[in-house]
Formats: structure tokens, sequence, C-alpha cells
């Protein structure tokens, strides 16, 4: 298949996609990174990448690449013929905006521009158009009334008796041109929605205290086609009487559904606003909840009045789905009102964020706030646009920034609220290509503000195919006859092999090719050439050379040092880096001087660590520095700090004897103060002795490298001790500790008497004789009892001895 016919959707993406990635990565040329070989998958990488179709372009020893930067294909001879479509918008009808929209030709009146637009888009190449919508003034209305006759809604309808009146009155302060229809509903008269039984198919009330007579249960239906005759509004409402359904969710989803799509039997004008107010006091019925009632058969959103104006597939057809609802109300354009009890505001409020160009007020439990209720939706929704997108093609993505009435820009938003009528509105909508369809595709979409009949069409074509590829030479001399020539290329016939498709294939073929392979099994020219009948033809990098007999070798692919080849001290070579003079290690970046490494005291790294690679690498606790001559924390730092203070102060030193206190003390600030602050963290204190005195001075390092040094003025010299004051110090440390001594024995002694005493007194007092008594006394008789028994003259005594 010739290169010129493009390519299929699933290439298209993820050739955009590849190029999507190239692009975040800095300093790489995404056109030549992406390898295309034809003139349509170059246009695929990068809107900004162009396709050089001259027939003799680059160099015999390397391949350019044709696909790359317009200025680079310049640079490299490529002039006059360089393919490179542009995204481009042609304005096909742009109608001014109207101002008003009561006139004797209501087709003539215009809320959006432009009308219809087409586009043909490259592949990732962005381009914009503005639109704006004005709500006219005086615009036509038609309000269609939905109510839900259920047996709760009986006060409601006692209520709109003479709604017909009274709210043609209030409406035409806002529009000199409105009708009004009226349609009812209860629910779908199966079981178990509705009371099924005989005795209730003409009377679902019967039993019912409270009330009842009432109207058998019905769907859908259509009462009144909108008009411009109020009082016959009234007259249709006097007529209904309320019904009764089985539980509590109603079918007003099949009613809001039969109004939107049954335009001719409504009335809906094209040229007019169409309203629709759906009241109820309890929540609807949904998609799936007909299987309920064996209604397995999903919503076909066709109408389905019949003569009588009644929803004659109830009972056959389940409840619609919100999204069908959605769809069918912008289709036909209405904004739906829902007026329901403040107990199901919130659910209706979660509704309209599934529908677009809805709003939802609070009825009151008897409907009395109907009028006002209408009114304030109506300037709701006269007071917002927002636009909506038909039909959007998968291929195209599409952008929004909306310019409100303050002129603000609001990127992602395509709504604007807070309107009067007659603001103006504006939307820039940015349109880009993701991926090229099938060949000769195009697409339409609409945009259109939600609610409004007026709509903006937009044609897309693709820009994907180039020019060069219509003048496409089949067997072309070019290519030695033997393939097709495009865009600069051949494209070689079965049997044939070549740039110019000189070399045959077969033998010989796999003989060219094989020559061409380091060894066997390995890639042709390594996968970084093409193989020219017996030799290879390496690409061209832009980050250096490729070559070698098989193209196996490069200057760039060495290993790196922060980001450097080589770290800048050496070449690549075939992948391993030659390292100048003076540099080892495999990236080049390890240096073989220790100049740099010799501290001030002509020391290796000050003696605190190893010199490594040209760098002193500290091993000693707290040195750093390039030498390691900074250690607040190391033993000797106070005496080598002495050193500088005694030479920069006082001239004197060893230091100053060899003359060496400059070099050595550069980086040293000195700073003589009266008192020394000795309680900052951050510094270490030096003490040494001088004369028989004292001199203490601080150290610390400084964020710019260099040392600073706090001094005292003068040394601390202490006076002698006065011997009579230590004398006195010790005789009255000893008296001291003696009283001490003796206090503390005295309260010993007076604890144990005291403990002492207590236990006497508790043994008295468990005694249990008398005081006057002698417990040693003991009485001088005795006597003792014996038990005895004797027979003395036949007689038995008992008897005591004494």
């Amino acid at each position: 298949m010739p290169r010129g016919r493009g390519l299929s959707s699933p290439s298209a993406a993820r050739l955009f996609v590849l190029s999507a990635l190239l692009h975040h990565l800095r300093g790489l040329n995404i056109c030549t990174s992406g390898s295309a070989t034809s003139c349509e998958e170059c246009l695929l990488i990068h809107p900004k990448c162009a396709w050089c179709s001259k027939e003799e372009f680059g160099s015999t020893k390397f391949i350019t690449s044709r696909c790359d930067f317009v200025e680079n294909l310049i640079t490299n001879g490529c002039v006059g013929e360089l393919e490179t479509p542009k995204s481009s918008i042609n304005i096909m009808e742009n109608l001014p905006l109207s101002s008003k929209g009561s006139s004797l030709t209501l087709s003539d009146v215009t809320q959006i521009m432009p009308q219809k637009i087409s586009l043909n888009l490259r592949p990732g190449d962005k381009t914009s158009f503005r639109v704006q919508v004005r709500q006219v003034e005086d615009y036509p209305v038609d309000l269609y009334y939905l109510m839900d006759l259920s047996l709760s809604m009986k006060d409601d309808l006692d209520n709109i008796r003479n709604l017909g009146t009274k709210l043609a009155e209030e409406m035409r302060k806002l529009t000199s041109n409105f009708r009004l229809g009226f349609g009812s509903f209860v629910d779908k008269n199966i079981s178990p929605f509705s009371y099924t039984a005989p005795r209730y198919q003409n009377n679902p009330c019967i039993g019912y205290k409270l009330f009842p007579h009432c109207v058998p249960s019905f769907g859908f239906r259509h009462l009144l086609s909108l008009t411009d005759k109020v009082d016959s509004f009234n007259e249709e409402v006097q007529k209904q009487k309320v019904s009764r359904n089985r539980d509590a969710p109603e079918g007003g989803f099949d009613a809001i559904l039969q109004a939107a799509v049954c335009k001719e039997k409504i009335g809906w004008r094209k040229e007019a606003s169409h309203l629709l107010v759906f009241t109820t006091d309890d929540v609807p019925h949904v998609a799936l909840d007909g299987k309920l009632g064996g209604l397995v058969q999903p919503h076909d959103g066709q109408c389905h009045l019949n003569e009588a104006n009644e929803y004659s597939a109830s009972n056959q057809l389940d409840y619609p789905s919100l999204a069908l609802l959605g769809e069918k109300l912008d289709e036909n354009n209405i904004h739906l009102i829902f007026a329901v009890t403040k107990a199901h505001y919130i659910l209706y409020k979660n509704f309209t964020a599934l529908i677009p160009g809805t709003t939802v007020e609070i009825l009151h439990q008897d409907s009395n706030n109907i009028i006002q209720l209408i009114v304030k939706a109506y300037n709701s929704i006269r007071s917002k646009v927002e636009l909506t997108v038909w039909d959007s093609p998968e291929d195209v993505s599409l952008t929004f920034t909306a310019t409100c009435q303050d002129g603000f820009l609001y990127p992602g938003l395509r709504k604007c609220a807070d309107l009067q009528i007659g603001d103006t509105v504006s939307f820039e909508v940015s349109v880009e290509a993701r991926s090229c369809p099938a060949e000769n595709t195009s697409h339409t979409f609409t945009i259109k503000p939600a609610g409004f009949r007026d709509t903006l069409e937009v044609e897309v074509a693709y820009n994907c195919t180039c020019g060069c590829t219509k003048r496409m030479e089949r067997n072309s001399s070019k290519c030695s006859g033997n393939g097709t020539y495009t865009c600069g290329l051949c494209e070689c016939n079965s049997g044939y092999l070549g740039s110019k498709c000189e070399c045959e294939e077969g033998e010989n073929g796999n003989m060219y090719q094989n020559m061409c392979r380091e060894a066997e099994g390995k890639p042709v020219c390594s996968g970084r050439g093409e193989c020219s009948c017996n030799q290879c033809v390496c690409y061209k990098s832009e980050f250096g050379r490729i070559y070698g007999l098989f193209c196996e070798c490069n200057d760039f692919s060495c290993a790196r040092y922060k980001g450097v080849l080589c770290s800048g001290h050496g070449e690549c070579h075939c992948g391993e880096c030659k390292c100048h003079a003076g540099y080892i290690g495999d990236n080049c970046n390890c240096s073989t001087e220790t100049n740099r490494c010799v501290s001030n005291d002509s020391q290796m790294c000050s003696g605190r660590g190893n010199c490594v690679c040209g760098k002193c690498q500290c091993t000693e606790p707290g040195a750093f520095g390039e030498t390691c001559e900074k250690c607040p924390t190391c033993p000797n730092v106070c005496s080598t700090k002495r050193d500088c203070i005694e030479c920069m102060l006082h001239n004197s030193g060893g230091l100053a004897d060899n003359q060496t206190c400059p070099k050595h003390c550069k980086d040293e600030i000195i700073t003589r103060v009266d008192v020394l602050k000795t309680d900052d963290q951050h510094s270490v204190l030096c003490v040494y002795p001088v004369n028989n005195c004292v001199m203490k001075f601080t150290y610390s390092e400084l964020p710019n490298g260099k040392s600073n040094l706090t001094v005292l003025k003068e040394p601390e010299c202490g006076s002698a001790p006065n011997a009579l004051t230590i004398l006195l110090a010790v005789v009255g440390s000893i008296l001291l500790i003696g009283i001490v001594l003796l206090v503390v024995w005295k309260l010993l002694v007076t604890i144990h008497d005291r403990r002492e005493f207590a236990r006497f007194q508790s043994e008295r007092s468990r005694a249990r004789y008398e005081m006057a008594s002698n417990p040693l006394y003991r009485k001088p008789i005795s006597t003792h009892s014996l038990d005895f028994t004797f027979n003395k003259l036949s007689k038995s005594y008992n008897g005591t001895i004494d």
C-alpha cells in the first residue's frame, strides 16, 4: 500500500500519544525522534513538524530525516518543497444578533452568532473561534402546564381554577406573545402502581372515607394545546377531577417525555421559548421501575398519544431514564421547571444537575404560589446562558472559555449567569483533532444554548494528507523503475530493495542484508541505519554522529556526569570515554591532581581528610571546607586560632616570626570587645594563659566561609586570696556542721523516747485486773470435789470428802 494513503485510526492514535510523550522531553527534537517514514506520519507527530519532499535531500553518507522543524529543513537545503499544513476556520454563515423577538417574521430572530462554520484540522494543531449569544427582548413564550392529578393534589386543583387569567397577566409583563397549554398525569394503570381489581376500575377511591369518588387512573392525558385564549385554559382546568394510585411515586416522567416529543399535538412553536411546568407533591418513577409491573421494554423516546390524546403505551413501555429525558428536552429546546413541595426539593434539585436547562422551585402544599413560582423560574432561565454540544466527534476535543458581563475570562466554563434581557455574552471555543480518522472522513457537530432553538453548526474536515501524496509516480524512473515515488521517497515494488529500489531480493538480497549485520541474529545496521544493497548508511542524529561499518558506534552514548558527556574532560568513542590527561574514571570526572587539597599550613586536607579525585573528603568529625580547614569541634582549633590572634593583634607568635600570618589568617575576622558573650550555641569558647592572666575568645564559622573571632580587649587577671577570710570560712563551716549534727541527734532521741512512751501506754491499757488488787495473792483454803459411790448398810451414798 503506498505511503500516501494515510493511517488507520489506531496507528494514528499511537503516533499521537508518542508525540505527546516526546514533547515533554526537554532538548529532544520530537520531529526526528518520532521516526516518521512517510509525510502523513510526520504530520501526526507534532503540529510544528514539517516534511521535505525534495528528491535530492541530505548527505550520501548519512540519512537526514525528512521530518523536522521547518527551520532545520531549510538549513539542510529543503526550500520550496515543504509540507506543513495548518488548521483553518471558514465562517460560512454569520448573521448579526437580533435585539427584539416580537416581529412579523419571528424566523429571522437570531440569538447566536455565527450560525455555521467549517474547520479543517491538522492533528495537534489547536484552533479557536468565538461564539456570541444574546437573550433578545420580548421573545415569544409557550408554556405547557403539566399537573399531577393524584388524590393528594386535590386542594392544588381547586386553587388553579383561574390560573390561566392571572398567569397570562403576569407573563404579558415579560412578553407580548404568550401561549398556554395544559396536561395531567397520575401513573400507569397496572399493578402494583394502581388499583386494578374490578371494583376499582371505575372508581379507585371506593372505600376511601375522606374522598370516596374519583376518576380512573391514567398515565398522561393531553388536555389543551398551546393557545393564547386563556379562558380555554380555565375551562379545561375546571373540568378536571383527581384520581388515585396505589404507591407513593407518580408517573410524571412518562408525561414529561410525551409533552416534549409530541410537538404537533402540544403545539410547540419553533420561534418561541418553550417552558414545561411540572407540578407534583411526590417523587417520580424512573427507568427500571416498570419491571415491577412486568414492563421490560425500555422507552423508545417516541410520541404515543392516541386520538383521545392519551398516552397509549403507558402499559407497554418502561418509564424513561433521566438521560433520555435530558436528550429529548434539549432536542426540542424545552426548559423544564420542577414545581415541587419542600419535602422533595433536594431530590429534584439533584435531577437538575443531570438534565441541562432545568430549574426547580418550591411549591406550597396548596399551590397558591404557582404564579410567582413560574415568573421566578422564567426570570431565572432568562438570566443565564449555558452552551451544550451535540454529536461531538471522538477524535475532536473541545475546551470553552466564557466571557460574561463582568468582562473576566473563565477558562473551562461554558455558562454565564446573572444576565439581564438583551445582554450579550461570548465564548471562546478551542478545537483540536486528537488523531486522523479514516480517509475522506468528515464530521458535523452542533453547539447550542440550552433551551434555545438557535444553533451553531460546525463541519469538521481533517487535514491529514500531504499535497505531495497526490503527485505520486508509479514505477518511477527516480526509483529505477521498480517502485512508487512519493514525497521524496521510493516505495519499492515486491522483490526490490535500496533507497532507489536498485537491488533485487532473493539470494542476492539476503546476501546484501547479511553483509549489513555485525553478527548473525543482530539487527541490520545495528538498527541505526539502512542497508543500501551491501553497505550501511547510518541515520543522522541530532545528538551526534553515528558511524562504523555497521553503524554500531556513536559519539554521544557514553557515561555522563551532571549531564555533561564524559564530564567535559574526555571524548566519547564508540560508547567509551577516552579521558584527557589528568583525569580518570568511567566518566572522566576524577582528577588526579592534588594541588587543590593542600591547605594553608601545607598539609594535605589540613590533616583531617583524604584527597580523592582532586577534592578533600574530610574524615575528622566536624571538619569541613575545601581543605577541611574549618572544624569548630576539633581539639586543636583553639591553638590554631590563637596563633592568628597573637599574630594579627600583637604581631607575636610563630606566624609573625616566619611572615606567614597574612596567608594563614586571611579568612579570620577578629573583633575586640570589653565583655565576651559566651551563651552562643554556635560558637566555641577558647581560653589560654597570658602572664598569670587568662585571655578568652569565641570562635564561629560564618556562612560566607570566613571565621569570626571575638576577643576580649584585655586579659582577665584574678586578685590574691584573703587568708583571714579563708580561715573564718573554714571555722564557720566546722561550727555549722557541728550544730547541724547536734540538732539531728536531738531529734532522733526525742523521736525514740516518744515511741517507747507510746508503747508503755498501750500495754498498760491492755491489763485486765484492777489497780487495787494484788495478782500474786492466793487464799489459804482450797476446796477439792471428788465424785464417788459406796454401799453401807445396803445404802448408796454420794458425797464429798473434805
